[in-house]
C-alpha cells in the first residue's frame, strides 16, 4: 500500500478490544479519532505514551475526540497492561497486523545493530469525515499527548 497522507480516507478497521468485544473506526464517524500505534504493551516508551493519553482522556473527550491505542499485542495482554497502569484509553489488538500494514507502519527497525521488523510508533488524527487530518511519524513520547490534544482542539476552530 502507498504511504498515507493528510486528506486520505483512513483505512477502516474492526478489531478486538480490551475488556472484550470489538471496536470499529466506523462507529466513531462524526467525531475526531486519535489513533495511536505503538509497538508493545508494558515497555517504557509505550507505557509512558499510554499514561500520557490516559491522563488527558477527559480533555480529549471535552474536545469531542476518542483516543484509541493499537498494537499487535493480544487482548489478554492489553487487559493486564491497562490494569497494571490504570490506563483509561481504549486499546485494540491487531495480532495479524492487517491494520498496522494498512497504515504502512510495519517497518524495518534497527536496535543495537540488529535489523528486525516492527511497528513504527505513529499517531493519526482522523477527522469527523473519516479522513486523515494530521500524522505524526516516529513519535517522541514526551509531550506527544499534549501536542495531539492541541491539534484536536484546532480542528474545532
Amino acid at each position: 500500500m502507498a504511504d498515507l497522507d493528510v486528506g486520505d480516507a483512513a483505512p477502516q478497521f474492526d478489531l478486538p478490544r480490551d475488556g472484550g468485544g470489538s471496536l470499529s473506526l466506523a462507529a466513531f464517524r462524526g467525531k475526531p479519532v486519535v489513533l495511536y500505534f505503538y509497538p508493545q504493551d508494558d515497555t517504557t516508551s509505550c507505557t509512558n505514551e499510554a499514561i500520557g493519553f490516559s491522563q488527558l482522556k477527559s480533555e480529549f473527550e471535552k474536545a469531542g475526540a476518542v483516543v484509541i491505542g493499537l498494537s499487535p499485542d493480544s487482548v489478554k495482554k492489553h487487559d493486564k497492561f491497562k490494569a497494571k497502569y490504570d490506563l483509561t484509553v481504549d486499546l485494540v489488538a491487531d495480532e495479524e497486523r492487517q491494520v498496522i500494514e494498512a497504515y504502512d507502519l510495519w517497518v524495518e527497525k534497527t536496535m543495537y545493530g540488529r535489523k528486525y521488523m516492527g511497528v513504527e510508533r505513529a499517531t493519526f488524527l482522523i477527522g469527523k469525515d473519516g479522513r486523515i487530518a494530521r500524522i505524526w511519524h516516529q513519535v517522541r513520547v514526551k509531550g506527544h499527548a499534549e501536542e495531539v490534544l492541541e491539534a484536536v482542539r484546532s480542528l474545532r476552530r
